[in-house]
C-alpha cells in the first residue's frame, strides 16, 4: 500500500534554502565563466555517455564487444564511459551507430 509524504515549506524557509545556481557558481564559476564551461562540456559528456552506456546494458553487450564493432579496446570504452577520456564526436557516432541509435540536430 503506497502512500503519500508530503512536506510543506513556508515561503520564509524557502526563501532561506541555498539556490542551485548559487551552489553551482561557488564550485565552477560564474554562468559565461571559463570555468563553468569547461564544467559544462564535462558534464554534457558525461551525460551522453551514460546515454551510451545504459543503451549498451541494456543490449547486453560488454565493453569488449562494441569496442570490436568499432574497432577500439575495451579499455577505451570503459574509459570513455568512466568520464575519464574526452569523447570525439566521430567515436560517439560510431558507438551510437554500433548500438543502432539515431541522432539528429534539432534547431530550435
Amino acid at each position: 500500500m503506497g502512500g503519500q509524504f508530503m512536506i510543506k515549506i513556508s515561503d520564509e524557509k524557502w526563501a532561506k534554502l541555498p539556490k542551485i545556481e548559487n551552489r553551482l557558481a561557488e564550485a565552477h564559476g560564474p554562468i559565461g565563466s571559463a570555468a563553468r564551461k569547461e564544467f559544462q562540456a564535462k558534464a554534457e559528456a558525461w551525460y551522453y555517455a551514460e546515454l551510451l552506456r545504459d543503451e549498451r546494458k541494456r543490449q547486453k553487450l560488454t565493453q569488449q564487444q562494441l569496442g570490436e564493432r568499432i574497432g577500439k579496446k575495451r579499455e577505451y570504452i570503459s574509459s570513455l564511459e568512466k568520464g575519464k577520456t574526452d569523447m570525439q564526436l566521430s567515436t560517439f557516432m560510431l558507438m551510437a551507430n554500433a548500438l543502432g541509435l539515431k541522432f539528429s540536430l534539432v534547431v530550435g
